[in-house]
């Protein structure tokens, strides 16, 4: 085999490895919210809302990864340790001004061209996501607790991990309510061609209650204030060039930029939840509201309107063991 019809066999190996690794409906494109750059041609044109798009994608999907705590305040104690399967059921809502509707830029979101009422027409997320995760906490000395918690971000490719440090600045007294702060990171994993890490401070409050010397209830709330940061790979707007194309010197960075980053310190949002765990050792059940409101932001780069972001609720559900 000649070295160039090597190089061809290689590079349509590499093609149907990419197509078949895109097939998840669930996989974000990030091309499919419009291409940044005023360079643009007419196979990928210029969008003005293409930077504001991947802002609002970036932090939707943020609150999604960071929607679940499932603990209450109280800490396991210095030799605890806990292991939970949970469950996050997500209400994701598409932001109105996005390009062609569609601001969860996945596999299966198709734009529409006048009106998304269009036969056709497919929204990002069609339905609540479901994110099931594997959670494991450890206590500390002095009530501290540390966790970390895996999940998947269901019909994709996708996964998020997290790890969280809490610290019980008052748990166990009486008549006293269990008050704790701490931090978390989560981070997008397996992503094509995009980042997404978002991290904060929480505060919560909780009581444990007795029932018949068998069985603890335990109602608690909180808030998280959350900080996310984004950036993109290059991303290619003319994904429909062909092999020839994608070989001709001139043209094989054609149609290829990447989206503004997003700065952590300038993207900031709130999310309040509120709980109820149930244990009778060693087994535990736990359920938790959870409502992210992500406000709004200036799009410089679209004529300095305001996009207000829809915000993210999500119920969360947990069955796990307390050792």
């Amino acid at each position: 085999m000649s070295s160039t019809a090597g190089s061809r066999f290689l590079a349509l190996v590499l093609l149907a490895a990419a197509t078949a690794a895109s097939a998840d409906p669930y996989d974000f494109r990030l091309f499919k919210l419009g291409n940044p750059s005023d360079k643009g041609t007419a196979a990928a044109p210029f969008n003005p809302r293409a930077n504001g798009n991947f802002r609002v994608f970036a932090r939707q999907l943020a609150a999604a990864m960071s929607s679940a705590t499932l603990m209450p305040p109280e800490t396991l104690g210095h030799a605890g340790f806990a292991f939970s399967l949970e469950a996050s059921v997500v209400q994701i809502s598409e932001d109105p001004d996005g390009n062609g509707g569609i601001t969860f830029p996945t596999q299966q979101a198709r734009a529409c061209a006048s009106g998304c009422a269009a036969s056709g027409y497919e929204r990002g997320i069609s339905s609540p996501v479901v994110i099931p995760s594997v959670h494991i906490r450890k206590g500390l000395p002095y009530s501290f607790e540390l966790g970390g918690r895996v999940g998947w971000f269901e019909k994709s490719r996708m996964f998020i991990g997290t790890l969280e440090l809490k610290w019980a600045i008052n748990e166990g007294f009486t008549y006293l309510p269990d008050i704790a702060v701490g931090g978390r990171v989560s981070k997008i994993i397996n992503s094509r061609d995009f980042d997404v890490t978002t991290g904060g401070l929480d505060v919560s409050v909780g009581k444990q209650f007795a029932l018949a010397g068998m069985v603890t209830l335990t109602p608690y709330a909180g808030w998280n204030l959350m900080f996310v940061g984004a950036s993109s790979n290059p991303v290619d707007f003319d994904p429909a060039r062909t092999l020839r194309d994608g070989e001709m010197r001139d043209d094989q960075f054609r149609d290829i930029y990447v989206f503004d980053s997003v700065q952590a310190k300038d993207n900031t949002h709130n999310r309040f939840y509120g709980g109820l765990r149930f244990i009778s050792s060693p087994f535990m059940l736990g359920a938790e509201f959870s409502y992210t409101l992500i406000g709004s932001f200036r799009d410089e780069k679209n004529g300095n309107v305001e996009r207000k972001i829809p915000a993210v609720l999500a119920g969360n559900f947990m069955i796990g063991v307390d050792l």
